[in-house]
């Protein structure tokens, strides 16, 4: 098996749809490679593209936030995207640029090999869980699948725009920490 270094070395190079071409930079995964628990979202935006970091920007603070109120930070977890380049105007990734990435992202979870996965948004949801799934209906709901726990909350980006969500956000953390806590 490939190491994290290797795969982004090789993701690096990739150019298996549009998005590869109009990068500034690659935005592969960032964290503790042994972590249980990893956050997984649709794909980077403007500041992540140009830091090559995912979740950067506002939405990555309120992340950072989320994480600090259980005792947690970017070096605990492993924060990766479907995608792994940013598509035009921060619009959802398409379903052929989902694909072409799509293994890639199967390859961190390998490496990884997270007890838990929390899908950041209905994007990330409906591509790891199913493709039919309701964020405002089934978030916090866990599922076992392949050894992991997985499960879906509201993309940061989301509470920023709507914050009468946060209630049911910090719900869904408090959660995964539990759960976290419990793997000990």
């Amino acid at each position: 098996m490939a190491t994290m270094e290797e795969l982004r070395r090789a993701c690096r190079a990739c150019m298996k749809c549009e998005l590869g071409k109009t990068r500034t930079n690659l935005v592969f995964g960032v964290g503790n490679e042994q972590a249980k628990l990893m956050f997984v979202g649709e794909g980077p935006g403007e500041q992540e593209d140009l830091q090559g970091v995912p979740f950067v920007g506002r939405a990555g603070k309120l992340l950072d936030d989320m994480l600090a109120m259980f005792d947690l930070k970017r070096e605990d977890v492993y924060i990766a995207n479907i995608v792994k380049c940013r598509p035009p105007k921060n619009r959802d990734p398409l379903p052929d640029e989902q694909d072409a990435c799509y293994p890639w992202l199967e390859q961190q979870l390998a490496v990884v090999r997270p007890k838990l996965v929390v899908c950041l948004g209905r994007i990330a949801a409906m591509r790891l869980i199913d493709p039919h799934y309701r964020i405002t209906q089934q978030h916090g709901q866990w599922l076992a699948r392949d050894g992991m726990e997985i499960t879906a909350i509201y993309h940061p980006a989301a509470l920023l725009r709507d914050p009468r969500r946060r209630p049911e956000a910090f719900d869904d953390m408090k959660d995964i920490a539990a759960k976290l806590k419990a793997l000990g």
